[in-house]
């Protein structure tokens, strides 16, 4: 009977593992409709081994499930769960690498520093898989992420205890950031008028010019940008907030997107390595690069590559960098119990996972001696510094945020077709020399020209305009359904926003906004207002662009819900399909440790149980099939029962984890399909397994929770081994026959 397919992304970590649990239940539940659940892999590990096809054997091989979705989201029947994947740096693609070539995949090394062109050729092509590959190629639309009714509800209800107080006397904690020469500073934006393609130049003080990208092609409305960070003046910044951190004895924090711009901000990690261990790395500098160190990739890479020395010259330079932390400030730590500072890997501290944390810990972060502390965060550029050091100055003055009374604060994000800085990857560049970066169309006009010096960083951006209105119009579209504010996140001082601004008030004219309360605000006062107003129990919608929506969707969830993976994201896509993603992964390798530790699994998939509802919605307007439209309101209720029962993961080994949690919400949803009358056939099938599931519960929750203690083999990290998995994961023989046997 099926016909129409929802895809559920396979992916990495903690949300897949909770996959060979849940999606076995989906699956069984939407039988005899026309609807069929179906999963493509687009895992670091599967989308590694799409790219080696002709290294591998028949039976090896992935299809590129990546680029299909990339056409599918195209298409009007497109409705797909996606769950959050790894946004890769170097360090995970090799570790990933490493694992595919134990298991026999005949994948080559990556090479860091190519020295021919066919490394170059093979670099090029890992990039595929670097950074946040997914999303820009699957988000052909704009986002609407808010928390559902009945998860808001919950929260309020009962609050999340993970707040801790500012403290009164004060607090030197702050947020530390570039007044000059940053991305900000230097950024220069124009919209194309008439479509043309644009190359990117380099000229330097000889004027010899060379090509950085031959053709990049714009459409008409196209909004492009370039910006600079001038390493000089990001390096005189380190130098000076180092200072700063010992004089006022706080730990230093760097907060940056290493994984989604990861081009860029793995070479703004590298300078602050660089500059904090100076003096260890001077000294050793000629060594440090024989054995080809990466300082982008963070302390670890040249910790780990000190093994390629003696045994006394290792010893000297790893005795020298343990001499820098004796008259540095502290840094922060990302694990004080093994010694990994913040700056030991690009990925451990992502600035829209650790800013929150920093606010919800009262100003503070880990310290050496697992204590919390104050710390000076470094976020360098001021594009979005400035709102996170609005948030540290409102909880000073006004103290912490309560999750029993605080507003709710969604988002509708300009995200569509790599919309802004997150589709910039393939046009950002390093410079290799002084000289003048610039943007030349068709017609050998300079649309835009950046002043360089070596080792600057350039980077062009560009939003098209169909999203832009796009994203108008949802904006308009949340404010009336909310009866809620809307505030645009824009700076007219930033050229990029001047752009967005002049479309912003061309298109809302075209939408019924008579009624609403739509503003436009720069990022700090939107900030400030936004915070007013939480405190007050009144809900806002933010309206912002690509990377605001990233920062701001876990900022306000982590406050007010205590995680982002609560979250409900919706993106209509532009051609009339849908996506649905589930919440952050960012403490999913966590989770994973845990379970290989001790069988525990404390991942939280309510977003998985929120976005197949609205997923299901859509599969009923496109199928009209009314059993589906039951299985979406019956899941929904569900949900709500599920949350006031209180049946979420509990962190701790030996009580209810991910397992149990999908078997209450299974057991919840058959109870609900048994209850209602619309439709006697879906009636009569539930009614016979929820009096199993609740005849067994006892049974079930036991074996779950006999399966805990002692450590879980699942065979590997990147790509774990199908049936051991399923071993781990489906531990209960009673639930799984109830399941399996619908």
């Amino acid at each position: 009977m099926s016909s129409y397919k929802i895809i559920w992304s396979k992916i990495d970590e903690a949300p897949e593992l909770a996959s060979y649990c849940l999606l076995p239940i989906v699956q069984n539940f939407t039988k005899g409709t026309s609807v069929s659940i179906e999963t493509r892999d687009i895992s670091l590990a599967g989308r590694i081994i799409a790219n080696f096809p002709e290294r591998l054997t028949d039976e090896q091989k992935i299809p590129d499930y990546l680029a299909q979705l990339g056409d599918l989201v195209k298409e009007p029947i497109a409705n797909i769960i996606k769950l959050p994947n790894i946004s890769a740096s170097i360090p995970q693609l090799q570790a990933a690498i490493k694992e595919l070539q134990g298991k026999g995949y005949d994948i080559p090394d990556y090479p860091e520093e190519p020295q021919n062109d066919a490394e170059k050729a093979l670099q090029v092509r890992f990039a595929k898989c670097l950074g946040s590959a997914v999303n820009p190629v699957l988000r052909e639309g704009n986002s609407d992420r808010r928390a559902a009714t009945a998860v808001k509800k919950f929260a309020q209800k009962f609050p999340h205890r993970m707040m801790q107080p500012w403290p009164q006397s004060g607090s030197k904690s702050r947020v530390a950031y570039m007044n000059d020469k940053d991305f900000y500073g230097t950024e220069q934006s124009v919209t194309i008028e008439k479509a043309t393609d644009v190359k990117i130049e380099f000229v330097g003080k000889d004027n010899e010019v060379k090509v950085l990208k031959p053709k990049v092609s714009l459409i008409d409305g196209e909004v492009i940008d370039t910006a600079v960070m001038n390493v000089a003046a990001l390096r005189q910044f380190y130098a000076e907030q180092i200072e700063e951190a010992r004089k006022d004895d706080v730990l230093l924090s760097l907060h940056l997107k290493a994984t989604m711009m990861k081009i860029s901000d793995p070479i703004m990690f590298g300078h602050a390595v660089e500059v904090y261990y100076k003096e260890a790395i001077d000294k050793h500098s000629d060594t440090l690069k024989e054995i080809g160190v990466n300082l982008n990739n963070g302390l670890t890479d040249l910790l780990e590559k000190l093994s390629r020395l003696p045994d006394d010259k290792k010893a000297e330079i790893e005795a020298d960098i343990a001499k820098v932390y004796e008259s540095q400030p502290a840094l922060a730590m990302v694990d004080s119990r093994h010694g990994i500072t913040n700056l030991h890997v690009p990925n451990n501290i992502i600035v829209d996972a650790s800013m929150p944390n920093v606010v919800r810990d009262g100003g503070k972060m880990w310290n050496n001696d697992d204590k919390l502390q104050d710390c000076i965060a470094m976020i360098p550029d001021r594009s979005y510094a400035t709102m996170y050091s609005a948030i540290l100055e409102d909880a000073k003055a006004k103290g912490q945020f309560n999750p029993a009374t605080m507003g709710a604060v969604s988002n509708v994000g300009l995200m569509a077709q790599k919309a802004e800085e997150y589709g910039s990857h393939d046009k950002t560049f390093e410079a290799s020399e002084s000289g003048t970066i610039r943007v030349v169309d068709a017609d050998g006009k300079v649309l835009m020209s950046q002043n360089v010096e070596q080792g600057d960083i350039f980077r062009m951006c560009q939003v098209k305009d169909l999203p832009i209105k796009d994203w108008v119009g949802l904006a308009v579209k949340r404010a009336r359904a909310a009866d809620t504010p809307a505030i645009f996140w824009l700076d007219e001082q930033r050229a990029h926003d001047r752009e967005i601004i002049k479309k912003v008030n061309e298109y809302l004219p075209i939408f019924d906004t008579v009624g609403l309360d739509l503003r436009i605000m720069k990022p700090v006062d939107a900030m400030n207002f936004t915070l007013e107003r939480t405190r007050q129990g009144l809900d806002t919608i933010s309206v912002t662009g690509n990377v605001l929506r990233d920062y701001l969707t876990d900022l306000f969830p982590i406050l007010e819900l205590g995680t982002s993976a609560r979250m409900l994201s919706i993106v209509p896509l532009l051609n009339g399909g849908g996506l649905f993603e589930t919440g952050a992964g960012g403490s999913a390798p966590k989770h994973v440790q845990q379970l290989l530790k001790e069988n525990h699994i404390r991942w939280d998939s309510l977003g998985e149980y929120c976005a197949l509802v609205p997923s299901l919605e859509l599969a009923y307007e496109k199928t009209m099939d009314s059993k589906v439209k039951i299985l979406s309101e019956t899941l929904d209720e569900a949900i709500g029962i599920y949350l006031e029962n209180g049946k979420l993961p509990s962190r701790k080994v030996n009580e209810l984890d991910n397992r149990g949690s999908s078997f209450y919400l299974a057991l919840y949803w058959a109870q609900s399909l048994a209850k209602q009358s619309h439709d006697t056939e879906l009636q009569t099938r539930f009614e016979k397994i929820a009096a199993a599931l609740a005849e067994n519960e006892t049974r079930i929750t036991q074996e779950m929770l006999d399966a805990q203690g002692p450590p879980a083999d699942i065979g590997g990290y990147y790509m774990p081994d199908h049936d051991k998995t399923t071993k781990v994961m489906r531990p209960s023989y009673t639930f799984n026959h109830i399941i399996d046997t619908m």
